[in-house]
């Protein structure tokens, strides 16, 4: 309980460096994000372009099936896989905003 200035200028202090904290967490996390997109996105794109050209190069109705076949099979597989860690991700974003709350709470008990 705040009992005196000082204590309010000890609370208000601790606040705010909690919200630094979790505005520094915001920040790394968002970019860790936002950095996995770009280059899931990056692959992506290369794995097509390079789908496409084996398309183009195929010799039959038969091989270009297959082609297309491999490639949606791997596209799938890696977009479940990329979610996936995406969800992780972002599991770990709101655990790291919560840290410095649960810290600043256990402190004013």
């Amino acid at each position: 309980m705040i009992t005196n200035f000082n204590d309010m200028q000890k609370f208000g202090q601790a606040n705010m460096d909690s919200s630094m904290k979790v505005l520094g967490e915001m920040t790394k996390s968002w970019q860790a994000i936002a950095a996995e997109f770009s280059d899931y996105t990056k692959r992506s794109f290369e794995d097509g372009t390079a789908t496409f050209e084996q398309l183009m190069g195929s010799k039959s109705l038969e091989q270009a099936m297959d082609i297309q076949t491999k490639f949606v099979k791997r596209s799938y597989d890696e977009y479940m896989h990329q979610m996936a860690k995406i969800g992780s991700m972002y599991a770990e974003f709101a655990k790291g905003m919560y840290k410095p709350m649960e810290k600043m709470m256990q402190g004013q008990r």
